[in-house]
Parts: structure tokens; sequence; C-alpha cells
């Protein structure tokens, strides 16, 4: 049974200062369990159906504590409109700190707000195969549920850190990885090759790149707009990141 209090717990977490204080980040649906089941995350309580236990017994262990609970329970405790078989509390881990270098491709989020587009581009990066993500403070948080919901587990296989832009920067000047960015008059990433390594800057879904950030850019590059007559306004981010990492990885595919 899921106690009042633990429910309690668990709506909380829906807020960035509850799970920053009591340590717990909120995991639902089957596959960001089982993904987080066997990653290193510390999953502290469990609270699973019998179906979800029956099938899974071999990562269950893992959970420091697991629980057998109804789906009448876990939709009391859900933050899903749509519950599923399983949610699990799983500590927070410690604040990432910088690499002494970059040495790959990766992106620098600069203010992306929405936590939809944030778990869709740590998913695109799991997909690429691009390891290191990095993040302005003010960037969504990596550990918001609707974030670990749309990342489709890919949350557990990504190195996500947050940090002002400057410290990146002197990181990357000095590893010889030239930043890039992303706007609206940049050079078309479809008529030069592309570096295979490079950090790219991806700007806040409505106001862009801001101007400290651009002024460490050493080049623009854009996705070019085929649509002449009607002129849509702007591309989707997590759409954007999608299509700048099959270009960057195109040449380079093994």
């Amino acid at each position: 049974m899921i106690s009042k209090n633990t429910i309690k717990l668990i709506k909380s977490l829906a807020l960035k200062k509850y799970r920053q204080k009591h340590g717990f980040f909120l995991v639902e649906g089957e596959k960001n369990v089982v993904e987080a089941l066997e990653s290193e995350i510390h999953v502290k309580q469990l609270f699973a159906t019998n179906d979800f236990i029956q099938n899974n017994r071999k990562v269950i262990k893992n959970a420091a504590k697991s629980e057998e609970v109804t789906t009448g329970e876990i939709k009391k405790a859900s933050l899903l409109k749509t519950p599923q078989n399983c949610l699990a509390l799983c500590s927070l881990p410690e604040k990432m700190e910088l690499p002494e270098k970059l040495d790959s491709f990766s992106f620098y989020l600069d203010g992306i707000q929405d936590p939809g587009n944030l778990g869709t581009i740590i998913r695109t990066c799991d997909w690429f195969g691009i390891e290191n993500l990095y993040c302005s403070d003010d960037t969504a948080d990596v550990f918001n549920p609707k974030v670990i919901q749309a990342t489709m587990g890919s949350f557990t296989r990504l190195k996500i850190y947050y940090t002002v832009f400057s410290d990146l920067q002197k990181i990357a000047n000095a590893s010889g990885i030239k930043i890039l960015g992303t706007f609206m008059d940049g050079v078309s990433i479809y008529k030069n090759q592309l570096p295979k390594n490079a950090l790219v800057v991806l700007g806040n879904e409505g106001k862009g790149i801001r101007k400290e950030v651009e002024q460490g850019i050493d080049q623009k590059i854009s996705i070019p707009r085929f649509q002449k007559e009607n002129n849509p306004e702007s591309l989707n981010v997590a759409v954007s990141s999608a299509i700048i990492c099959s270009e960057f990885k195109r040449d380079f595919a093994e």
C-alpha cells in the first residue's frame, strides 16, 4: 500500500524545490523504470503491479526496496493522465562537474524552457550516440517528471551538465573545439562540410541565443527554410537538434 504521506511526497516531486528538498525524483512508466533499474541510478523505492514484477524479476532486485501495489494505488500517486503499472522514487545524483576537455560533438542549451523539448533533445542525442549534453542553469530541469517521461529512458545514458556558458567556452577553446550557434541568418548547414567535433548552441524557444552567449560563438549556422511563400516563423528547437545531429553525423557514419 502506498501511504498518504508517500503519495504527498510523490506529488510534490512535480516541483524542483521539493525534488531538491527531499533529494528524490520520480520515474514513471515501464520503459523508463526498467531503464532506471538497469542503470547506475539509485532506485530508492519501487511501487509496481504484480504483472510488472513477474515480467521484470531480473531488474527489480536492483531497487533498494520494492513493493507490490494495485493499479488503483498507482493511479492515486501518479502524475500522469494515464498511469501505468509502476513508479519509482530515485535519489537525485550529485551535480556533474565539467570535464577538463571537450573531444566530441555536443550541444549547449541556452535557456530551453519546455520540458518536452528537453526530453526530446535528450532522446535525440542518445539516438545519435552523443554522450554529453550541456545546459544553462535556467534550462528546464532534467529531473522534471515531464522531461523524464519524454526521454523514454534516454536520461539514464547521457551525462547532463548545468553550467554558465563562459565556463564551458573556456574548456572548448582550450580543447580546440569550435563553437557554433543556430541563427536565422547563419550559414546553411547544407553548404559546407561540418566538423566532426563541435559545440553547438541551441537558443531559447522564443528569444533565441542570448547576446552574451552569442559573443562567444565562432560561427553562425542555420537550417534553411524552403517554404518561401507563407514564411513560417521558426522551427521547433527539438526538431532542429535532430536535423543538426543528422547533418553532423552524415559524413562520419561508420
